[in-house]
């Protein structure tokens, strides 16, 4: 049985003068999804998340939460999404227990239940040990993110969205902020875009790319992958004379096609070849390699694209068919 839609966004569009941000993009978001959202700067992303948030109007189409109109009801909505923009700004002369209280309070949360919540989003996101009784302007960029996050967390609200929550951060803080957002998976419905692609594959179960304000791309890695990247790559690591493995390969009619050359270290380089058969049967490039007399195989991998290789292909792909136009 299918999953209830979270966020349903159908031809939605938003324009700033004459210059389109968003245009015709639609898209739905299942409860309980983690969905990476990305593109280029200038792509469209935070104009559709600050729609989805209720803090601009698009100009056609339609976009839901949970159901509610976005244009209809912008406050009902703010009730069930929680939303840390882009560069999370924050009250600097305040401490972290009182900002969170002070946005409890706006978010309508009882006076008798105002601790108690502010607890769970601070333990939620480690700052009650480590932080509640900072100030925010002497927090690190990586305590300020959690900040922002624990935020957007108070109230306990069907859908998270986070702009950017990793943009700034050293590696260690960012291994931080991906563990909190797999903590959300199932009981949180996510919207996430980054600029970290390696962050939204390990996090995301779907990805969804804009481009020039379109939606180019949709769908799980493996999905993409076969849109864009159908083939696999093949690593073969050697020492020795590249060619004659090379033409081995076309003595034997593999169907496999030279992509790139990598000099490991001296006298050894790794051959990485386009595949159009995706068997992981290795018998016939071992049968073709049994002959070579100048040529070692020290390693032979198979390689699938990773998330990076498809944004490239998606938005190259969405240049080119704009100039073809």
């Amino acid at each position: 049985m299918d999953k209830p839609v979270s966020i349903s966004v159908n031809n939605l569009s938003r324009r700033f003068g004459k210059v389109w941000a968003i245009k015709n993009i639609s898209f739905d978001i299942h409860k309980g999804e983690i969905v990476g959202f990305l593109g280029p700067n200038g792509a469209g992303k935070s104009t559709t998340m600050r729609i989805l948030g209720g803090l601009q109007n698009g100009h056609t189409g339609f976009a839901s939460v949970c159901g509610l109109s976005v244009a209809e009801n912008s406050i009902g909505i703010k009730r069930k999404i929680g939303f840390m923009q882009e560069n999370n700004p924050l009250p600097e002369e305040l401490r972290v227990s009182e900002y969170l209280k002070l946005r409890a309070e706006l978010k309508e949360i009882p006076a008798s239940k105002l601790s108690e919540e502010v607890r769970r989003v601070m333990d939620l996101c480690d700052l009650f040990r480590t932080a509640r009784r900072k100030i925010v302007r002497t927090l690190s960029k990586g305590f300020k993110q959690r900040v922002g996050i624990a935020d957007a967390l108070i109230g306990n609200p069907d859908i998270i969205i986070l702009d950017e929550p990793t943009i700034g951060l050293d590696p260690h803080q960012i291994q931080g902020i991906r563990t909190l957002i797999d903590s959300l998976r199932g009981t949180h419905t996510v919207l996430i875009s980054s600029h970290i692609l390696s962050e939204i594959e390990k996090s995301c179960d779907r990805v969804i790319i804009l481009n020039n304000g379109r939606l180019v791309a949709m769908g799980t890695k493996s999905e993409l992958r076969e849109s864009f990247i159908p083939e696999n790559q093949l690593s073969i690591t050697i020492k020795g004379d590249s060619n004659e493995l090379i033409h081995s390969f076309e003595s034997a009619q593999l169907k496999l096609e030279l992509a790139d050359t990598i000099d490991v270290e001296d006298g050894i380089q790794e051959l990485r070849f386009k595949r159009t058969n995706k068997t992981q049967d290795m018998s016939p490039i071992l049968k073709a390699s049994y002959s070579l007399n100048n040529c070692q195989i020290l390693g032979i991998n198979f390689i699938k694209p990773d998330l990076e290789s498809i944004f490239l292909a998606a938005t190259k792909r969405s240049w080119e068919d704009v100039r073809s136009k």
